[in-house]
């Protein structure tokens, strides 16, 4: 069995590297899969294209589930969390001309949610896996996957002017959707699913106070949505087309566009100002399966996305992360490969209930091009179903609040 990753071994034209698990991606389930093996004594490396400070620098999802609270906790990484991230006991639903609701995940379910912020995560795994030592190879370019069906798989990378060759036992593909990873499994084996939305979602970060909860509003211009970052960050989205571009979009034009979606009296109370980062966010449904093939397992976005709607997707990587460390931990450590063998089974039920109520949300909340008008009346009735029916409210919250991880 190869041990921790050391020296290069010098040769004519490539140095080699040996671990047990090379993680192929540095986003938050590449970084949290490499500190959960740390702590099993599991040596590994990760590999990540792009620069610490671009992997820093991306804005993503700022709600966790009690499952992501609880991994951040057990793995001593929601110091920041706890001091500055706010429990959250549901999200709020407004809409146009209708009575509002709260999607209550406390009462139905007895359960908080967080808003803390991706890029944060990311930053306490970076100083965890920096403190603890980590193999973590940045800028790693031409990532190829050999022999992931054999015994003993490698991969191949540059980095700079040198060429390197990572001998391994086991490969995590959490390298996103582009990512060489997936594209590794042979078509003939693997299956897709994949729903894509007409529209995106316009967002902004400003430092001002946030609302006090997560709100969606739906409203005949179409989707909004207030969300949190901290105490003085807070993060908009307005539904938009998709053809649009960031330049179509002044600070002018979204908050107007924003405020007219909300009711006027929390309207009143968002606080506008300048942006300090604006992007748009294609809506996709998407799932591959397996996400295991041969000693290459997929975790994250490299096996699925879900539409923001659900603030699902890093949820869903952590849960991954969840499944695929304690399998290996088991594999590595006990000699014992059943939660390995049955990786991709128990991580594909959780992926399809995260995506069924981010797609039944989307369905919601949004409005369609091109829409028949017998649609439009079904999403009228599901949200006075919801409104109304104590068993419509709780079944979504308890899929909102995420299913728990699997024994």
């Amino acid at each position: 069995m190869p041990g921790a990753a050391g020296d290069a071994v010098k040769g004519a034209c490539m140095k080699t590297l040996s671990t047990q698990v090379a993680i192929i991606g540095g986003g938050p389930a590449g970084l949290m899969l490499s500190h959960i093996l740390d702590r099993h004594k599991i040596a590994n490396v990760v590999l990540e294209r792009r620069s610490k400070a671009y992997v820093l620098s991306r804005i993503r999802a700022g709600l966790l589930e009690p499952g992501s609270v609880k991994m951040l906790r057990d793995y001593d990484l929601a110091e920041r969390m706890d001091a500055f991230g706010k429990a959250k006991n549901g999200t709020g639903i407004v809409w146009q001309n209708k009575p509002d609701h709260f999607i209550d995940s406390m009462k139905w379910t007895g359960q908080q949610m967080m808003a803390w912020g991706q890029t944060a995560i990311t930053e306490d795994l970076y100083a965890a896996r920096e403190r603890d030592g980590a193999q973590l190879i940045n800028e790693a370019e031409n990532v190829v996957l050999h022999d992931v069906a054999g015994d003993a798989p490698w991969v191949t990378f540059k980095q700079g002017e040198a060429d390197y060759r990572l001998d391994c036992n086991i490969i995590a593909g959490c390298d996103g959707y582009h990512g060489p990873s997936r594209r590794s499994i042979p078509d003939n084996i693997l299956k897709t699913f994949e729903l894509v939305y007409p529209f995106g979602w316009l967002g902004i970060m400003a430092e001002v106070p946030p609302l006090p909860d997560f709100t969606y509003a739906y409203h005949e211009r179409g989707f909004a949505l207030a969300a949190q970052r901290s105490a003085m960050l807070s993060r908009y989205y307005v539904q938009c087309d998709a053809s649009d571009r960031v330049e179509d979009w002044s600070d002018d034009r979204f908050w107007e566009e924003l405020l007219a979606r909300f009711p006027s009296d929390m309207a009143a109370n968002i606080t506008t100002g300048p942006s300090i980062e604006k992007s748009i966010a294609p809506l996709r449904s998407f799932v591959a399966e397996p996400m295991r093939y041969g000693n290459l397992f997929l975790a994250g976005d490299a096996a699925h996305i879900v539409p923001p709607t659900g603030a699902k997707g890093l949820n869903l990587a952590f849960g991954d992360i969840h499944y695929l460390s304690r399998a290996l931990d088991w594999h590595f450590n006990r000699k014992d490969d059943r939660y390995l063998e049955r990786f991709s089974e128990m991580a594909l039920r959780r992926v399809w209930s995260a995506v069924n109520v981010s797609w039944r949300l989307t369905k919601l909340l949004h409005i369609f091009p091109d829409e028949d008008p017998f649609d439009d009346k079904i999403r009228q009735n599901d949200y006075d179903q919801l409104v109304t029916s104590d068993a419509t409210a709780s079944a979504l919250a308890t899929a909102y609040v995420g299913a728990p991880f699997e024994d």
